[in-house]
């Protein structure tokens, strides 16, 4: 079944569009990454899906129902974990997730999700005392109540140390595991390529591109860079490498011979380097960043690829009040 299906989605602010005739389907099971700037329309997307605003035009479904004429269905059976949040200083992290638990009619033990987010040092403290990362932590926890089928999560990352990042990417997975979908919004590019199977870009209120991580590569026809240590850099084997027409730079550093060309291209360069009278002692490959990509699909002069989706993200508030459209 497709998690999410939009079908010419669009939101206006007066003269500014947010989200322009957005066409795009997420399916389940996936991780899906939005990967944008802030103001780049994500919360925008969010709030249409758990129609905390409503659209301009078009309309979405999420697992299957209408997200604006079934919005409550939708909201039963989602997680979500806001950017935005504040909690009750005056409440524990137990009472957070208690509160969460019956507003939702679940059974969750909240011993053992304070345990799966790293919160069980902090549970029983009040929540006005918490750090952002413990915050972040409990806010997580409160999202996975009740194994809901979609997960979003906003900027799920804020406020976490880098062995707080690895145990919510651990948790994504698992939750990907079981089955559910997680529309993972962030403008992290590192927190994006470490979890999500797929990624989406916005560009003008437009998802410009939707692909694994890979494909978006091939689409732009990014380059790598070989840095390759050879015992001896003959002097015809950099104007031979260069020669070569999907060689984009090659340069010599003592016995470092580092050159910059289009991925099928590796194997040519290796040879010619060897045809020229040098012994490759060793080589390493570095693909283009998720981060170079982005500027690629972001920059205004660049290309859109065939596969261009037209698309964007999500934003805010929390399941425990599902029922009335809020959240502790």
């Amino acid at each position: 079944m497709t998690a999410i299906e939009t079908t010419g989605l669009t939101k206006q602010h007066g003269d500014v569009t947010a989200v322009a005739d957005r066409d795009f389907t997420i399916e389940d099971g996936t991780v899906f990454g939005f990967l944008g700037p802030n103001g780049a329309g994500k919360s925008t997307t969010i709030n249409l899906l758990l129609d905390y605003i409503r659209p301009t035009r078009g309309r979405a479904s999420v697992l299957g129902y209408d997200a604006q004429a079934e919005s409550l269905a939708v909201r039963q059976r989602m997680g979500v974990l806001p950017e935005g949040y504040a909690v009750y200083d005056r409440l524990t992290g137990r009472q957070h997730l208690q509160l969460t638990i019956d507003s939702n009619d679940a059974s969750d033990d909240p011993a053992a999700i304070a345990a799966r987010v790293g919160l069980a040092d902090a549970l029983d403290r009040w929540a006005g005392e918490y750090s952002k990362g413990v915050a972040q932590r409990l806010m997580l926890g409160t999202a996975l109540v009740g194994q809901p089928e979609f997960l979003i999560l906003d900027e799920p990352s804020t406020g976490l140390d880098p062995g707080g990042a690895h145990e919510m990417h651990e948790i994504v997975r698992k939750e990907a595991d079981r089955g559910a979908t997680v529309f993972f919004s962030s403008h992290i590019l590192s927190q994006v390529e470490a979890v999500c199977d797929r990624v989406g870009i916005p560009r003008d209120g437009s998802l410009v591109a939707k692909d694994t991580v890979a494909g978006l590569r091939d689409a732009v026809a990014a380059e790598v860079t070989l840095t390759i240590e050879v015992d001896l850099v003959p002097k015809e084997a950099l104007d031979a490498v260069r020669a070569l027409s999907d060689v984009s730079q090659a340069s010599a550093t003592g016995m470092t011979v580092t050159v910059q060309c289009a991925d099928e291209a590796k194997t040519t360069v290796l040879s010619e380097l060897e045809a020229t009278g040098a012994s490759i002692q060793d080589f390493d490959l570095d693909e283009t960043s998720l981060e170079e990509l982005f500027m690629a699909y972001t920059d205004d002069g660049s290309p859109l690829p065939d596969s261009a989706a037209r698309s964007e993200t999500p934003a805010t508030t929390d399941r425990a009040y599902a029922s009335e459209g809020g959240h502790p």
